[in-house]
């Protein structure tokens, strides 16, 4: 049985809580507070209720029948692309909103990359009347603007983060200094498997949804297990929800990273081929850092892969074996964005194109092979890269 992370919010050497002092009790409370809350089954019921007449899950897994007859293999999609908001993040906001109001907070603080997580966190602060500020580096506000206007019409206070590289990390570290200073009201609804515990271990639970529906469905439609599962890994919660319920199976797990512009070309980038651990936002993981412990700028066409580290529990999932980890290149998730559109009318987003970029590259290891491929989220939201990057 897969028990991780341990009692004090460890997955192996990963993990655990590196926070200022002003939020140990914070943290307790949040903890006390998440194992009653899945204790509740009233608690429990709303979720549920709200996961299916809501966000719109079961979501389909589709069979991709132009792609599969290209390449060779039996490929399923995920479908979180249809989710409400137009992504996987949804899954964790709801969780985490009705969390918020269990402990009785009445306002919520997120950060952004790709702005799918903002605007997850503003569209539940709207549905349940709370106070939301969203912090946002200014480069991702510049590349992301339509999901920008999506927050705002929601409701919620877009803040730009204007120091450091002015993307994902830049975002975490002002979302957790207002965290400091308003803990008292405020519940900060981080948007991925990172961070202290017991971030980790919720964010992952909620996001488990994703994995335990695609393997009722898989086994439904075709009578069996996978071979093999894909998923993007950024900060990871996509991966870490769509992968949990086959950890310990015999399907092989591949996490695709961002490869940037090309691992030969300078670019910072795919953490747990290039990184080695460390501590950044309050856990021991893998980090993408130079000799002297400092934190390095990275580089992907997509703003939600652009993160310098990974959830710990992915980190104890390379060393494990569980997990393997893969990267792909800017040129070949966008190829896979184009082929998909063009083979499926389905439109990904940047983030779930490299999981299919990795597929399509290396398709000679899935010949014959029933594959999934967790399509995180939908791809309106990258139109203006898309067509900068394509020339279209």
């Amino acid at each position: 049985m897969y028990t991780m992370p341990d009692e004090i919010g460890y997955f192996g050497e990963y993990g655990g809580v590196f926070i200022p002092e002003t939020l140990v009790n914070t943290l307790d409370e949040l903890e006390s507070a998440y194992n009653f809350f899945c204790q509740d089954n009233n608690m429990q019921e709303q979720l549920n209720q709200l996961l299916q007449h809501y966000a719109g899950r079961p979501t389909p897994l589709y069979l991709a029948r132009r792609l599969s007859e290209k390449y060779g293999a039996t490929i399923y999609l995920k479908r979180e692309d249809l989710l409400h908001t137009g992504a996987h993040k949804l899954n964790n906001t709801l969780g985490q909103v009705l969390l918020a109001g269990y402990m009785g907070k009445k306002r919520i603080i997120a950060e952004t990359g790709a702005g799918q997580h903002g605007v997850a966190t503003a569209t539940v602060a709207a549905l349940m009347g709370m106070e939301c500020t969203v912090y946002m580096g200014s480069v991702d506000m510049q590349r992301q603007h339509p999901n920008v206007s999506r927050m705002k019409l929601l409701g919620a206070e877009v803040v730009p983060v204007n120091h450091g590289s002015r993307t994902l990390k830049d975002a975490i570290n002002q979302a957790l200094r207002d965290w400091v200073t308003n803990c008292n009201t405020t519940h900060y609804i981080l948007g991925s498997v990172v961070g202290p515990h017991p971030f980790p271990r919720i964010v992952r639970d909620f996001q488990s949804v994703i994995g335990e529906e695609s393997l009722s469905q898989v086994m439904e439609q075709t009578g069996g297990m996978p071979d093999d599962a894909i998923a993007c890994v950024g900060g990871g919660s996509n991966a870490a929800g769509f992968f949990h319920p086959f950890i310990h199976s015999e399907v092989k797990l591949t996490g695709v990273e961002a490869g940037g512009r090309g691992m030969s070309d300078g670019d910072h980038c795919a953490t747990l081929t290039t990184g080695k651990p460390g501590i950044l936002h309050g856990c021991i993981t893998y980090i993408i850092q130079d000799n002297n412990g400092q934190v390095l700028p990275v580089h992907s066409v997509s703003a939600g892969l652009d993160y310098p580290a990974v959830g710990p529990e992915h980190s104890f999932w390379k060393d494990s074996g569980n997990v393997a980890y893969a990267h792909c290149s800017d040129d070949q998730a966008m190829r896979a964005c184009v082929e998909l559109s063009r083979l499926e009318g389905i439109i990904p987003a940047l983030e779930s194109s490299h999981a299919l970029g990795y597929l399509t590259e290396h398709s000679e290891k899935f010949k014959n092979r029933t594959v999934l491929v967790n399509l995180s989220g939908r791809g309106d939201k990258d139109m203006d890269t898309i067509i900068k990057e394509t020339g279209l």
